[in-house]
C-alpha cells in the first residue's frame, strides 16, 4: 500500500565521534520520510493542521539491525500498514547505500481533533488520497 522511498544523505552532526549515526536521529529521518510519503499523495501535514487535524505519535518501534555512518546516503521506505481509522499505522525500513537493511520500524499516530482534543477518524480526504 502507497510505498514510498527517499533518500537521506547522513549530516556530521548526526553521529558520534566513531561516525555512526546516534540512535536517537533515527525518528527523525523516519518523520521525515513520513512527511514526504504524504507529500506524494498531496497530503499537506501543515493543512491538515489548519483544518484542524494533529497527528500525534502512541507508538514509535525501532529494531536496530545495522548502523548507518557519515556521509552515508541512506534509503527510507515507508509504507502504510492498513486502512487507517482512528489510528495510522505505517512500516517503515531504512537501507545503508548498499541496500542493505538497517533499522525497520513500526509507527502509530493517532487523528486528534485540535479544538477538543479527542481521538477522531481519519479524515475523508486523506483516505481518498490513500486510495480508500
Amino acid at each position: 500500500m502507497n510505498l514510498h522511498k527517499i533518500d537521506i544523505r547522513v549530516r556530521y552532526g548526526e553521529t558520534d565521534q566513531m561516525g555512526v549515526v546516534y540512535h536517537g536521529n533515527y525518528a527523525q529521518y523516519l518523520e521525515v520520510a513520513r512527511v514526504e510519503w504524504l507529500r506524494s499523495v498531496d497530503i499537506s501535514y501543515k493543512k491538515m493542521e489548519d483544518d484542524g487535524v494533529m497527528l500525534p505519535v502512541v507508538n514509535l518501534n525501532i529494531n536496530f539491525k545495522k548502523s548507518a555512518i557519515y556521509d552515508e546516503v541512506i534509503t527510507v521506505q515507508t509504507k502504510l500498514r492498513e486502512k487507517p481509522g482512528v489510528k495510522i499505522t505505517i512500516d517503515q525500513e531504512i537501507y545503508n547505500q548498499k541496500g542493505v537493511l538497517i533499522t525497520n520500524s513500526e509507527i502509530t499516530l493517532v487523528f486528534v481533533n485540535m479544538k477538543t482534543k479527542r481521538p477522531m477518524l481519519c479524515p475523508d480526504e486523506l483516505l481518498q488520497k490513500l486510495g480508500f
